[in-house]
């Protein structure tokens, strides 16, 4: 019988269920592993899944019987791909589990953004909407989708869905192809520059890779038009984010809506801790991938890729 081990099964969450994959072998699942105990959980295993938990050539030499290893994600950067390949081990990872979330939450910090809403909540719940004389607020400006551009950057499957929401809006849709490859028949694809000053809305669904590594820096950011939003949803480092920071100081757009950082959790002393007006912000603690359904998904292809490769 295979012996499985989940190295950080929390990232899962405890509303869903891993049967799939207890039920393919001898499964242990470790809440969180920390670097020096993944040696020893893995000692002995067959098949090693894995989400953020760094499995390199060490961690592999550690596990001689080891014949699969599975990212419970879509990026792989954590796992050494060419070397476990070298010893016959291949990596699977989960590819499309998520994309309806990522889609929803891009779209949920969107309107949140644009629509100023934790502003007006808080108007409410304040007690400062009660004290005044008006039926309405009218203090805080917001503008319609309807009429704007939207910028995608990295068209793939996330961002094609999000391209067409955004068109749904009224909105018009440019991209910008991180591949260097433009692929779309349907959208327009501009060079960065030109997407970064006249887009008023710019999304990022794009991987992290050579290509966009601290693509977006503070020249790009002083391009954007100042009533204009960014949000990133794609990879931390695919925006420089002390110089994020420094061009919402600066007040050279609007606001920005983040779920992925450079390091994660977020440190104490990441630069987005010294935004000086947070309510231009939103930042989620990378939940764009993790509604319940996508979650339910994302075991049921890692049982699948178990079974696939026995």
């Amino acid at each position: 019988m295979r012996k499985i081990v989940f190295l950080d099964s929390d990232t899962i969450g405890e509303d869903i269920s891993l049967e799939p994959i207890s039920q393919l072998g001898e499964f242990v699942k470790y809440p969180y592993t920390k670097p020096e105990e993944v040696f020893e959980r893995i000692r002995e295993c067959d098949v090693i899944i894995t989400n953020k938990v760094i499995i390199g050539k060490e961690q592999i030499d550690a596990a001689p019987n080891l014949k699969l290893i599975c990212v419970a994600a879509t990026g792989t950067n954590n796992v050494d791909i060419p070397y476990a390949n070298s010893k016959g081990i291949p990596v699977k990872n989960a590819i499309g589990y998520s994309t309806e979330s990522v889609v929803q939450v891009t779209f949920s910090i969107l309107l949140s953004l644009v629509g100023q809403l934790p502003y007006f909540d808080n108007a409410v719940k304040s007690g400062k909407y009660s004290k005044g004389l008006l039926f309405t607020d009218v203090s805080k400006v917001f503008w319609e989708l309807k009429g704007k551009k939207y910028g995608v950057i990295g068209l793939g499957n996330i961002g094609s869905k999000v391209a067409a929401i955004a068109k749904a809006f009224g909105m018009e849709v440019v991209y910008y192809a991180t591949s260097g490859v433009a692929h779309s028949d349907e959208y327009e694809s501009v060079s960065l520059q030109k997407l970064m000053s006249e887009c008023d809305v710019i999304s990022i669904h794009a991987p992290l890779n050579e290509r966009t590594n601290n693509l977006i820096t503070y020249k790009e950011l002083a391009l954007m038009k100042k009533s204009a939003y960014i949000i990133n949803l794609g990879r931390g480092g695919i925006i420089n984010e002390a110089d994020l920071v420094q061009a919402l100081n600066e007040n050279l757009l609007a606001g920005a809506g983040v779920d992925v950082f450079t390091k994660e959790p977020l440190p104490s002393d990441s630069p987005y801790l010294n935004i000086k007006d947070m309510d231009k912000v939103i930042l989620t603690p990378h939940i764009g991938w993790a509604s319940q359904e996508a979650r339910a998904c994302l075991v049921a292809k890692i049982a699948e890729n178990i079974k696939n490769n026995s």
